[in-house]
């Protein structure tokens, strides 16, 4: 029981997090970089930050924990399934809009694409995610996946799983210190420099803070074993085709 318990909070925290990140990455955004377009100008950057942190980090880090929540252990697993799959569509949907539109922006302006380490470690937690969905959706919701195969592709998919989160989690921090020290030179324009900690500055470092303290609760709730749904126990494990999943 207080297993459970000390679950639900993490659990309350990790939500909490999440919404934190969303709200400062949107603040952000809007009252400091202008708002939101989709017209090739600068405030078409800033859907960016707010898709990447959204999609790649919050959404993802909440379809990740969603087997460890208690109440769904000894249900019958498919709606869990089909959850967890459809929360990482939507965050890899989000991802590749989030990508489409730093592309579109640095394309409309000139800009150089893919030259910096941020946006390397970026493209390859994008990809990494793609091909883990589609590996994921065959070996695992498909009727005709044989039960070898999703015997080696589980420990896997949980490691892919975690890398992609972490490389996900370098991304966004590296990216947000990144566009503060782009945009915080203190020259024209008024701006106060990154080294005053102006009011920007101060938002944008929490946010990094908020997303490395998010992706620590996320890891702690995986690698706690008590918080595994049971029969992902090896001598529990029962693994059977989408369309014949009985309770587990």
């Amino acid at each position: 029981m207080r297993s459970i318990v000390s679950f639900y909070i993490c659990y309350l925290l990790c939500l909490c997090l999440g919404l934190a990140c969303m709200v400062c990455v949107c603040l952000w955004n809007s009252r400091w970089r202008g708002g939101f377009a989709w017209d090739g100008s600068a405030i078409q950057f800033n859907w960016h930050p707010v898709l990447m942190v959204t999609g790649l980090v919050v959404l993802y880090g909440n379809g990740a924990v969603l087997y460890r929540v208690p109440m769904t252990w000894g249900q019958n697993k498919l709606p869990w399934k089909l959850l967890h799959a459809t929360l990482m569509l939507l965050a890899l949907v989000l991802s590749i809009v989030g990508l489409c539109a730093v592309f579109d922006y640095h394309n409309a302006k000139n800009i150089p694409n893919l030259y910096s380490l941020h946006s390397w470690i970026g493209i390859a937690a994008t990809a990494l995610f793609a091909i883990q969905w589609v590996v994921g959706a065959a070996g695992f919701l498909l009727p005709c996946s044989p039960t070898s195969l999703r015997k080696l592709l589980k420990p896997v998919h949980v490691w892919m799983g975690v890398s992609i989160l972490s490389l996900s989690i370098a991304a966004c921090i590296s990216g947000i210190n990144e566009k503060l020290f782009f945009v915080l030179k203190g020259n024209a324009g008024g701006a106060q420099p990154y080294a005053n900690l102006p009011p920007e500055a101060l938002l944008g470092n929490s946010l990094g803070v908020l997303i490395v303290a998010f992706g620590l609760v996320v890891l702690k709730i995986l690698s706690n074993h008590k918080w595994q749904r049971p029969d992902s126990r090896p001598e529990d494990m029962v693994y059977t085709p989408l369309l014949q999943e009985e309770n587990e």
